[in-house]
């Protein structure tokens, strides 16, 4: 972790002075484990859940309200300020400070998303079977978000679809039983030469 955590720092500012580095992957494939461990091994460094910018009436459509709130300010070295959701209450709550970091780690389903990408200076793919990663996560959040989930993975089906976020990604996670492995993405294994299917599975290479 403190390789990763040192080839990240060493990345050149993509959002003002912030390094901003989205770790995505399927809904329950680990993304906020992780996500808090690289922070320790970054000394801290600030963690921004998706979860807080999404909502139950945008479960994708969030790409505005995160512009406005956090890339906007940051890209002037600003401190952002964003309305965390309340998943429970159903409404967006206080503002929450983010202030601009040497790095700050981007989490949760879509961060590498079109959108999001310029800003971005390394996407992290967690290297989960998508079926695999929502089994985790119905197993975790237990029989009382069962309807929850099935709207979800209908979601996000849609979502990576139309906006893939794995053929771009600069880093593959896996997570293994003494820690993580991380490997090349598909941005630096295919060639510009080579053709692949966007897709949220490994890529086809022809």
């Amino acid at each position: 972790m403190q390789h990763l955590a040192s080839r990240l720092r060493r990345l050149a500012p993509s959002c003002g002075p912030v390094r901003l580095i989205g770790i995505d992957g399927h809904a329950g494939s680990g993304k906020s484990t992780f996500a808090g461990q690289l922070a320790d091994a970054l000394g801290g460094a600030p963690v921004l859940h998706l979860d807080d910018i999404a909502g139950h009436d945008e479960l994708f459509a969030w790409t505005g309200r995160l512009a406005a709130q956090v890339i906007e300010p940051l890209s002037r070295g600003e401190t952002a300020r964003y309305t965390p959701y309340d998943w429970h209450a159903r409404r967006f709550g206080p503002p929450r400070p983010l202030p601009p970091a040497p790095v700050i780690l981007v989490e949760g389903v879509g961060a590498g998303r079109r959108a999001l990408r310029p800003w971005l200076a390394h996407l992290l793919w967690m290297e989960l079977p998508r079926e695999e990663s929502w089994a985790r996560g119905r197993s975790r959040d237990g029989e009382e978000q069962r309807n929850f989930w099935d709207g979800w993975v209908r979601a996000e089906r849609r979502h990576f679809a139309e906006d893939p976020s794995r053929p771009f990604a600069d880093l593959l996670v896996r997570q293994g039983q003494k820690g993580y492995e991380v490997l090349a993405g598909p941005v630096e294994t295919i060639g510009p030469d080579q053709k692949i299917t966007h897709g949220d599975g490994p890529p086809a290479v022809c």
